[in-house]
């Protein structure tokens, strides 16, 4: 379980993160949305450490994230799947030598590290990829390998940052796939920060909406799809009216 309690976040004058509290549960997938700016990415990093709180907590299955040594860090890592929003592959390395790193760094034996490359590369259906290089691959091609390099960790989490941004609606779609039989088939708890509502409403089980640094509305996609609240139904509608102003506003102490 991954738990946000009260977090704050501030760069120099910017206050991205105020307040923002959210629990994530034993595997579900939850998909936080939320105006560009508004600090869905910066949350995510807190997860794994990557950046600490000015102010509360980010708890990982009852340990503080930002509370612990160097090799308590390594240890909650090896747990979680990181999947960026432009895949983050080495140029220069075959798709079987980017799956293969992060194995390595765990000392994972030969033989293994080949039959985890071969079944996460048969989960995304990149088979026969193995030696093809980063440039030789379309964008959805480098997101499935992304995908794959994560889950090849078996990781108990997985936390994608705009898994489907600058695709076309099919491969989105086939990424939205992936993601569903990943959670399926590995039993993974998933957080998923993203503007795209088509991709929210196929992947959740749960959508909160961040909004000035806090969640606005948390709920299952039937009771995110039927909100009230005229923020988050101007957001999920993709309405132009008063948008440059809810965006602002938004993002407003990130300016």
């Amino acid at each position: 379980m991954i738990v946000f309690r009260n977090v704050h976040k501030r760069f120099g004058t910017k206050q991205v993160l105020q307040g923002f509290s959210l629990d994530v549960k034993e595997g579900e997938t939850m998909v936080v949305i939320g105006y560009s700016g508004s600090g869905k990415s910066v949350a995510l990093k807190h997860v794994v450490g990557l950046l600490a709180p000015d102010e509360g907590e980010v708890e990982v299955d009852g340990r503080i994230v930002h509370q612990l040594d160097r090799a308590g860090l390594v240890e909650l890592r090896s747990q979680i799947g990181f999947v960026f929003q432009f895949a983050a592959l080495f140029d220069s390395m075959t798709v079987r030598e980017n799956l293969a790193l992060g194995l390595r760094r765990q000392k994972v034996n030969s033989r293994t590290i080949e039959e985890r490359v071969r079944e996460s590369l048969a989960l995304v259906d990149l088979m026969g990829a193995e030696d093809r290089y980063p440039a030789e691959l379309s964008g959805g091609m480098r997101k499935r390998v992304g995908l794959a390099r994560a889950i090849a960790l078996r990781p108990r989490y997985l936390l994608y940052d705009e898994p489907t941004t600058g695709l076309d609606p099919v491969t989105a779609a086939v990424i939205n796939e992936l993601m569903v039989r990943t959670r399926e088939r590995l039993g993974v708890t998933g957080i998923v920060v993203t503007h795209d509502m088509t991709s929210a409403y196929r992947v959740a089980d749960r959508i909160a909406m961040l909004y000035r640094g806090a969640i606005r509305q948390v709920g299952t996609v039937e009771q995110v799809q039927r909100t009230h609240d005229p923020i988050v139904r101007q957001f999920i509608e993709g309405r132009p009216e008063g948008a440059a102003d809810a965006e602002g506003a938004a993002a407003g102490t990130t300016r």
